[in-house]
């Protein structure tokens, strides 16, 4: 990680001094436009004066082209000052992403306010500081749902996460594809997040272009007729009955969408303005070369298509706008439509684009939302590479292995990690340890891998195989003074999920993940309810982990096989509490309450010293 993050930071530093050279150069040039602009005004001035408008006009262009040349290279420029700017945010959030500098990532989707979800909150992975947060690297509103949605699955598809780890592994290693498709999508939305679905619904709200064909086929045929009976009428001495159906060919026009026509004409400047604001993206994508990497060659298969490919419907869109361009003028849009029916020819024409549009143009959203959610996982694994890796995931059992296991929320230099294996149902491990020893932490370093697993990203520790669980915690249980639960019967509430969850019928097994169990009554009464629940859940399908400070849990063990005591230990050096966050088997023999009470200058009478 050293290696990655001083690589990051000499690109920084090498990209902020390109972009502070390259404004310099914008600056300069801003004197040298203005110089050539008065030079050029000036020799205009003379070349009136001197001889006359009929020199003056040929003198003026030609005095006016430093001018004009200047302020295209000053367009280039500042577009290369923009491009390195968004380039160089792109590593400094890398940076942040590294060191966990939350101030410095972009804000994340707020969390729900009611999120009823077996394990979401509970491990952190919603909202800010949240597993979401550090991996969302998306530009797209959808990009990041998306993500958000993966990191919360309750039945995840074998298949799909497959799938996502050999795209995922493809994408580590293409950093530049995965920055340059960030950029182009910074771009294109430079004041916050896009989205695609107010074009995609407007898309849909399309009248069939089969409304506008009859209308459309009558008015051509009256039109025809019109000119070649006015051309029969000049030509021979018959009477002129383009007179009869000219006002007939005016009066259809009018009831059959001459009027309506003009909505849909402006929208037609609508869908140019999306489609090649898009194009910015769609563009990259059809441009990209994919040899190396078949996987991501299928998923963008779609932009090598050269009859379906986006910039074939750009092409068509820009010239149905000439021609409705053309009718823009009042007396040349007159004329056109007296003679034939312009207008309603473009609006059916447009219709049909937009028809298409509505069934191609979402499919193409959904592979850059795709692959934006895709480059979020592979950015973490590049950032990290040497402590993750790609976990083998069985469809069957109920085992969990991993080797150095580790928090992807924890500082990389305080981080410790643990080795751990669950296999048989029925199977509790009672986590026991000090205040601060790390169990809640151990517990949602295995939910919070396990999410990462079968979202089909990579996960923190060195080896990890997993079969497909469903995941349920009863972590973080707060009160609701709104619906008027206190924290003791929320905490029950949450309890009883988990234990309706285990007799479901399903194939694959549940793993709970809970954290001081019953903490909101008294002693006694947490005592007999801990040791019932903890005895129900040992006699289940389901398999997991407790932690407590409730020592006199650890007898359970010597009564039931299934249950296993593990804990965290604890010591004091130089007046200070010390804690090496490794896992040990057995009971904890030790306690800090006192001992943190004692150090912060609390009184603990002679207690401590008994």
């Amino acid at each position: 990680m050293t290696k990655r993050k001083k690589g990051l930071e000499n690109q920084v530093r090498r990209l902020a001094a390109r972009q502070q050279a390259k404004q310099e150069q914008a600056n300069q040039i801003i004197h040298f436009r203005l110089a050539a602009f008065v030079v050029a005004v000036v020799i205009s001035g003379f070349a009136f004066f001197k001889w006359g408008a009929t020199v003056w006009l040929p003198v003026t262009a030609v005095a006016f082209i430093p001018f004009i040349a200047l302020v295209i290279w000053h367009r280039r420029v500042g577009t290369a000052v923009t491009r390195l700017s968004l380039y160089h945010a792109i590593k400094q959030t890398h940076l942040a992403r590294l060191a966990l500098d939350w101030d410095n990532l972009p804000p994340p989707l707020p969390a729900p306010e009611r999120l009823e979800h077996p394990f979401a909150i509970d491990l952190d992975l919603v909202g800010a500081r949240s597993l979401h947060h550090l991996l969302d690297t998306a530009v797209t509103q959808e990009g990041s749902t998306r993500l958000r949605d993966w990191l919360l699955e309750t039945n995840p598809d074998p298949a799909a996460i497959a799938q996502r780890q050999a795209l995922v592994a493809e994408l580590t290693s293409q950093f530049r594809f995965r920055d340059r498709l960030a950029l182009q999508a910074m771009l294109v939305s430079q004041s916050g997040r896009f989205s695609g679905q107010a074009l995609t619904a407007w898309l849909a709200e399309t009248t069939p272009a089969s409304h506008y064909r009859r209308p459309l086929l009558v008015l051509t045929a009256l039109a025809a007729l019109n000119i070649l009976l006015a051309l029969l009428a000049s030509a021979t001495d018959l009477p002129d009955f383009s007179l009869i159906t000219w006002p007939l060919y005016l009066g259809l026009y009018l009831l059959w969408g001459f009027r309506q026509s003009w909505s849909l004409l402006r929208d037609t400047l609508t869908l140019q303005d999306a489609l090649e604001t898009s194009q910015v993206i769609f563009g990259f994508l059809e441009n990209n070369r994919y040899a190396r990497t078949p996987h991501l060659q299928t998923l963008c298969a779609l932009f090598q298509d050269q009859t379906t490919r986006p910039s074939q419907y750009i092409r068509r869109v820009r010239r149905l706008s000439t021609g409705v361009g053309a009718a823009q003028n009042p007396v040349l849009g007159f004329i056109l439509n007296v003679f034939v029916p312009w207008n309603l020819f473009f609006v059916y024409q447009i219709t049909r684009c937009r028809q298409d549009l509505a069934e191609r143009l979402p499919l193409w959203l959904d592979v850059w939302y795709e692959l934006e959610t895709l480059n979020g996982l592979a950015t973490f694994a590049w950032l990290n590479p040497d402590n993750t890796t790609f976990p083998t995931i069985e469809q069957t059992g109920s085992s969990l292995t991993t080797r150095q296991m580790g928090h992807p929320l924890v500082q990389s230099e305080t981080r410790v990690t643990n080795d751990f294996a669950i296999s048989q149902p029925g199977t509790v491990y009672i986590i026991t340890g000090s205040n601060m020893a790390g169990k809640s932490t151990f517990l949602r370093t295995i939910g919070i891998n396990l999410a990462l697993a079968y979202a089909g990203g990579p996960v923190l520790a060195a080896d990890m195989q997993t079969s497909l669980f469903r995941l349920f915690a009863s972590i973080r249980v707060a009160d609701s003074i709104t619906d008027g639960f206190s924290f003791f019967y929320a905490e029950v509430r949450r309890l009883q999920q988990l234990l309706a969850a285990l007799p479901v019928e399903e194939t694959r097994p549940l793993l709970f993940l809970i954290d001081e169990i019953f903490r909101g009554t008294n002693n006694r009464e947490r005592l007999i309810g801990s040791r019932a629940y903890i005895r129900a859940l040992a006699e289940s399908s389901g398999l997991g982990l407790i932690a407590t400070h409730d020592l006199e849990l650890v007898h359970l063990a010597e009564e039931n096989g299934r249950i296993h005591n593990y804990h965290f230990r604890d010591d004091v050096a130089d007046g200070h509490m010390v804690f090496d966050y490794k896992l040990h088997p057995g009971p904890c023999p030790t306690t800090n309450a006192l001992k943190i009470m004692q150090l912060a200058g609390l009184p603990v009478g002679d207690e401590l010293n008994r």
